[in-house]
Parts: C-alpha cells; structure tokens; sequence
C-alpha cells in the first residue's frame, strides 16, 4: 500500500527530473561580453608567457588577483585590469578571481613540489657520499 504509492511517487518525481534539462547562463551585454573577453586574454596571455619567466608570471598574476580583491592587497595592484573586471558581470568576475586562485595555488603547489624534489635529491646525495667514503677507507 504505502510502499507501493511511495515508489510510484518516486519514479514520477525521477521521470520527470529526467526531462528537465537545466541550463544556466551568465546574462551580459555587449559591453559585459567584451570585458570578460578583454580580462580572459589578459589572463591567457600571462599564462603563456608562464613558461618562459616563471617570476614574472607569479608576480604578474599576483597583480591581476590583487586588482580583483576587495582586500587590502600585499602588492600592487593592476589598475588596467581592475578597471576591465568591473565592467564585467558580477558572476564573470567571481569566475575570474577563481581562475586566478586557481592559477596562483598551482604554482605555489609546483614551487613545494620541487623545492621537496630537490631536498629529497640533496639528501640522497648526502647519505650517498659517507657510503662511497666508507669504501675507500
């Protein structure tokens, strides 16, 4: 009884979630569109230039961060390219500063990852090196 009419309620309620197609899309005008195109470039730009100067990159990237931030910023801040996200949509914005954090914690994430590697070669090289003495003693 109950049982049988909860699973019917159920299966209607899943029948119908599957015909329901949910799109979500972040409303701009021109102007809005063109910012958001203007800072993403900006943004890629920086990002291929990543290899090449790694230092740079970092700094580069703190600035553009910095010019998306409410906070008081530790370092300078990128007025050209503060001025670009505020013509953005609010929700293009947020997506942009979320970018950024994203960029700037992987490559704080690869800077740990290889000072570990070369901590963990130099130490292997000291342990190495009284083995070698010890033979030729």
């Amino acid at each position: 009884g109950e049982r049988e009419e909860l699973n019917l309620t159920a299966n209607r309620l899943m029948g119908r979630t599957l015909t329901v197609e949910v799109s979500v899309e972040t409303i701009r005008n021109p102007q809005q569109q063109e910012s958001l195109k203007h800072a993403t470039r900006i943004i890629d730009e920086v990002v291929t230039k990543f290899l090449d100067d790694l230092g740079n990159a970092k700094s580069h990237l703190m600035s553009l961060y910095s010019a998306c931030s409410s906070e008081v910023p530790p370092g300078p801040v990128d007025q050209k390219f503060q001025s670009i996200v505020i013509g953005c949509a609010l929700e293009d914005q947020k997506k942009i500063k979320r970018r950024l954090e994203t960029l700037l914690r992987n490559i704080e994430n690869s800077d740990k990852a290889i000072k570990l590697l070369e901590h963990s070669k130099g130490a292997s090289s000291k342990t190495l090196q009284p083995s070698a003495e010890n033979r030729f003693n």
